[in-house]
C-alpha cells in the first residue's frame, strides 16, 4: 500500500499514534503525539486503518532512545520510545478523559501521580517458552509485539537484573530437558528472600530433568515450583519451600506470604507507595470500622488493621482469604480483622446493610470493576453511607463507570483522582480515586 504523511494527534493505550485522514482514524505504530510521519497503511477496516511508521519527518521533543535493544519486537513494553514523565502525563489524560466521557464526572482535585522505579520493577512475570526444532534452540521471554511467537530476547530491563540474567541460562536448561517442546511457560515471582520459578510441564519430568533444575536452583538461588496439569496441581519441588515466598510492607511492619500463582502487584516498590497513599486518602481514624472489598491477600486489609478499630476483608477466592487470615494471625491482628469469601460481582444493597455500617471503604477490584458494589453503595440512605471511599483501579473505563454511579446515583462527591505508574513503559493505567458522602 502507498506511503502517506500523517500528523499524530494523540496516543492510544497500545502506544500507537492516532491520526485522522478524511475523518477516519489511523493508528500508526511507533509514532508519538505532535509528530509528522511518513507511514504505510498495512490494514484497512471499516472504522479505522492501521499503518507502520516508515520515517520521521518531524520528531517529538519527548521521543527518547528505547532502553532495551529488543523494544519494538518484544511485546512486553509499548512506550520505551517516550520520555517516562510524558508516559505518566498521557496516562493521566486517559484517566481524566475516561472519567469525563464515560462517567460524566470530574475530580475536584487531580492528584500528583505516584512514581516508582521505571526499570527492574517487574517482580511478577509469565515467560513463554518455545523449543524451535528447526533452529535447535529454545526461546524464553515474552510474546512478540502484535504476534503469537515468542520474542527472541536475551535481556529484559523491566525485569529485576538477576531475573534478566537468567533468560539465557533458562534457554540452556530447557534445551537440556528430555522433552523441551513440552514446556510452555515459566512464571516468575520475586520475593523478599527467594525468587520462585514455576515450571509448567505438560509431560512428567525425568530424573535427569529434576537433577538439572535442582542444579540450576542452587546456582541461581531459585526456588522451584511445578505445575504438571491445571492450577490445582501447582506445588513446590521441595515441600519445605512452601512458605518461603513473601513480600514486605516495612512501613506497617508486615510480611505477606503468598503462593506463586496468587495475585500480587507486579511492582512491589510502587505497591508500598500506593498502600501508604490510599490509607492517607482514606483518612482512617482509630475508632473506624472499615471494609476492604476485593481484599486478596490482605494487601490493604492488614495495613488498615494497624490504624482502624476493625477491618472486614471480602474476596472471591477462598485460598486468598485463608492466607490473609493466617497473615493476620502471624502479626497479632486477628482480633481487629475478619475475612469472608464472596462473589462481589453479585451483591446488592441488602447484603451491604446486613454487614452493618462502615465508616470507610476501600475498593480494589480487577479490571471488571465493582459495578454491583457501586450500585449497592449508591442505594444506601444518607445515614448509612460510609464517610469516604477510596477506589484503586486497574481500568480507567470501569472506574469511570462506577464513579458515575457513585456520584450521579449515590450522591457522592469525587474529591480527587490520579494515576499510579505501576507499569512503566506499558499502556496499562493504574489509578486511585477518592469519594466523599455529601
Amino acid at each position: 500500500m502507498t506511503l502517506e504523511v500523517f500528523d499524530i494527534e494523540s496516543l492510544d493505550l497500545d502506544a500507537r499514534g492516532v491520526a485522522r485522514r478524511d475523518g477516519k482514524v489511523v493508528f500508526v505504530d511507533g509514532a508519538l503525539p505532535g509528530e509528522k510521519v511518513l507511514a504505510r497503511i498495512v490494514r484497512q477496516k471499516a472504522s479505522y486503518d492501521t499503518a507502520r511508521l516508515e520515517r520521521l519527518i518531524k520528531p517529538s521533543s519527548q521521543r527518547v532512545e528505547p532502553g532495551c535493544p529488543h523494544f519494538g519486537m518484544c511485546g512486553g513494553c509499548a512506550m520505551q520510545h517516550l520520555d517516562a514523565a510524558a508516559q505518566v502525563a498521557i496516562k493521566q489524560r486517559v484517566l481524566e478523559d475516561s472519567l469525563g466521557h464515560i462517567g460524566k464526572v470530574s475530580p475536584a482535585t487531580v492528584l500528583p501521580p505516584l512514581h516508582g522505579p521505571t526499570w527492574g520493577y517487574r517482580y511478577r512475570a509469565r515467560l513463554s517458552v518455545r523449543a524451535v526444532r528447526k533452529k535447535g534452540a529454545v526461546l524464553v521471554g515474552f510474546r512478540e509485539r502484535r504476534g503469537s511467537y515468542v520474542a527472541d530476547i536475551k535481556t529484559c530491563r523491566v525485569l529485576p537484573p538477576h531475573v534478566s540474567n537468567m533468560l539465557l541460562p533458562l534457554r540452556a536448561l530447557v534445551g537440556a530437558f528430555t522433552q523441551p517442546d513440552r514446556i510452555p511457560q515459566i512464571e516468575v515471582a520475586v520475593g523478599d528472600q527467594t525468587t520462585v520459578l514455576l515450571l509448567r510441564h505438560m509431560e512428567p519430568l525425568s530424573e535427569n530433568d529434576i537433577a538439572l533444575i535442582r542444579e540450576f536452583g542452587d546456582k541461581h538461588n531459585v526456588t522451584w515450583w511445578l505445575q504438571p496439569k491445571g492450577p490445582e496441581t501447582v506445588h513446590p519441588l521441595d515441600r519445605a519451600d512452601v512458605d518461603k515466598l513473601a513480600y514486605t510492607l516495612p512501613e506497617f511492619g508486615l510480611r505477606m506470604p503468598y503462593r506463586p500463582t496468587d495475585f500480587t502487584q507486579v511492582n512491589q516498590a510502587i505497591n508500598r507507595v500506593m498502600i501508604s497513599k490510599a490509607l492517607a486518602l482514606l483518612d482512617v481514624q482509630s475508632d473506624d470500622r472499615v471494609a476492604d472489598l476485593f481484599c486478596g491477600l490482605g494487601n490493604f486489609t492488614l495495613p488498615l488493621a494497624t490504624q482502624a478499630n476493625s477491618v472486614v476483608g471480602i474476596e472471591g477466592s477462598a485460598a486468598l482469604t485463608e492466607r490473609a487470615l493466617e497473615a493476620a494471625r502471624q502479626h497479632g491482628l486477628e482480633q481487629r480483622t475478619s475475612f469472608a469469601t464472596l462473589n462481589l460481582f453479585e451483591v446488592d444493597v441488602q447484603w451491604l446493610r446486613d454487614l452493618g455500617r462502615f465508616d470507610r471503604i476501600l475498593i480494589d477490584p480487577p479490571r471488571e470493576g465493582a459495578e454491583a458494589v457501586a450500585r449497592a453503595l449508591a442505594a444506601l440512605n444518607a445515614s448509612e453511607r460510609p464517610k469516604r471511599i477510596v477506589y484503586v483501579s486497574c481500568s480507567p473505563g470501569t472506574l469511570a463507570r462506577d464513579a458515575g454511579i457513585l456520584v450521579h446515583e449515590g450522591g457522592y462527591q469525587l474529591l480527587s483522582a490520579g494515576v499510579i505508574n505501576m507499569f512503566p513503559h506499558t499502556g496499562h493505567v493504574e489509578s486511585i480515586a477518592v469519594f466523599e458522602a455529601e
